[in-house]
């Protein structure tokens, strides 16, 4: 038996693949925690420069007047006037991180296997996040940040795919929803952090710690069977498998895999990053995806980190933020699995409907009805791209065969890293036109969700395990095989 078959014998979702995918999906709110610091972090307070003693001493650092309710790194280092971009470019040197620890780490967990590259990455990304609350300099502050970057988005990475090859391909749209969901509450919760913890130190130490207790408990995680039947370890494949079998209480249960093709050992050249390209099928995929991972992270961050420059409760506006994408968990599993919509209608309905109601707040004003304010558009445009953001994660999984998932993933989370790069500084273009961050993120979400229709379905249609798979004729067959089965059904 291949290893969906053998994961349908031991439990597609059986108790202990619940307990091993609800560890990683409780993971996100450490990642969320790490990934929207600097929106409490590095928010300004309320100051006022002293007119008085102005004459007397030009220094601006004795002149500023900081307000005493929370402490950041603007107050401690008086990033303001023109010293105030540093704020920004701190988040997009985050985001220049998570590029690439995305290019790093999903090649080498191709390579390496899932769980070493997922330890060694939250290892480094809890160390840098000790040093990010320690840091005695912004320069230093900086420096780690980009550095909690590259390990973030590679653990975050990795671990994602874990969550998705633990079970069977039946429940990925559950728990890549849920993984997602799990992120947008952790803001949430990072935002009730904040709101207890006014000194940006403590904050930043508070927030990180949860990391260390995880990086213990990961040790207890096995192996991708998945992986290592890709890499032709089938026996060690069958091991994992057995483990999984007696979690779910399945004692007596045997589990053979049929012999794979490919051959063991972590130095194998076969399929890399490469394939990517060396395949057309491929490519044309990736091109796509990495536009519209591009465009997901943009919207995404740009509205989320919007959130600390508008007016209002820092912590409420922050933490609405984050709830708003609740929605968007049963959204998703209610259109996903809907054979008139799928994933690929699924993500282009709601990258269009993203990119329309971030148009829309250009032309209402601001003193509007509360449900017709430019806000809750806003709001509704991040409800929106949130939805796009959790299928296009799960659909991505599936349009890329078993030895190069995480390779493409990676390529895509990199282009998805660009967009988060950018997004600090779109709604500085304010400056040039209030409307223009909406007009930028309406016509990207629009154009985004029209290219998606040009990817392929794979509602209902089996995964490829390596590349070959894509052109075999046998798989072609049990893929239309698999769809009139469908159609029947209907």
């Amino acid at each position: 038996m291949d290893v969906d078959e053998a994961l349908l014998s031991v439990g597609e979702f059986g108790w202990c693949q619940k307990r091993l995918t609800g560890f990683l999906i409780l993971l996100q709110v450490y990642v969320a925690c790490q990934s929207m610091l600097i929106v409490i972090v590095g928010a300004i307070p309320e100051y006022h420069i002293d007119i008085e003693a102005e004459s007397a001493d030009r220094d601006i650092i004795k002149l500023v007047r900081f307000s005493d309710n929370f402490t950041s790194i603007v107050s401690e280092w008086h990033l303001i006037q023109h010293e105030a971009y540093k704020v920004n470019l701190a988040s997009s040197l985050l985001f220049a991180g998570l590029l690439i620890g995305n290019i790093l780490f999903g090649p080498l967990s191709d390579k390496l296997g899932r769980r070493p590259v997922y330890l060694t990455g939250l290892f480094f990304d809890v160390l840098f996040g000790y040093l990010t609350a320690l840091a005695p300099n912004y320069e230093v502050f900086a420096v780690s940040r980009f550095f909690v970057g590259i390990m973030n988005g590679g653990m975050a990475l990795v671990s994602f795919v874990l969550t998705q090859e633990y079970v069977g391909k039946s429940y990925w749209a559950l728990t890549g929803s849920l993984t997602n969901l799990t992120f947008a509450v952790g803001i949430a919760l990072y935002a009730l952090l904040g709101y207890y913890i006014r000194n940006w130190r403590i904050l930043a130490f508070v927030a990180n710690s949860p990391g260390v207790l995880f990086f213990l408990l990961s040790f207890l995680l096995p192996e991708s069977p998945r992986w290592l039947y890709s890499r032709g370890y089938t026996a060690e494949a069958e091991a994992v498998l057995h483990c999984i079998a007696r979690g779910n209480g399945k004692e007596i249960l045997s589990v053979k895999l049929k012999e794979s093709n490919a051959t063991p050992g972590p130095g194998d050249s076969a399929h890399s990053v490469f394939d990517l390209v060396r395949y057309g099928v491929l490519l044309r995929r990736t091109i796509i995806l990495m536009y519209i991972w591009y465009v997901c992270s943009l919207v995404y961050y740009g509205l989320t980190l919007n959130a600390g420059e508008l007016k209002g409760n820092l912590y409420m506006n922050v933490a609405l933020y984050g709830l708003i994408e609740v929605p968007a968990f049963p959204l998703c599993l209610f259109f996903i699995e809907k054979s008139w919509s799928g994933r690929r209608k699924s993500t282009s309905g709601f990258l269009v409907f993203a990119g329309l109601a971030c148009i829309f707040t250009m032309f209402l004003p601001d003193n509007n009805r509360l449900y017709l304010s430019p806000s809750a558009f806003a709001l509704l445009g991040k409800l929106s791209v949130s939805a796009a953001f959790n299928v296009v994660y799960i659909y991505t999984s599936e349009l890329y065969p078993t030895v190069v998932r995480n390779a493409g993933l990676g390529v895509c989370a990199m282009a998805c890293r660009v967009g988060g790069i950018l997004a600090p500084f779109v709604p500085s273009m304010k400056s040039l036109n209030p409307s223009m961050p909406f007009l930028a993120f309406g016509i990207s979400g629009i154009s985004a969700g029209i290219l998606s229709l040009l990817l392929p379905e794979t509602l209902n249609k089996p995964i490829a395990e390596c590349t070959e798979d894509l052109q075999s004729p046998a798989y072609q067959l049990l893929n239309k095989t698999k769809q009139k089965e469908v159609d029947i059904e209907l």
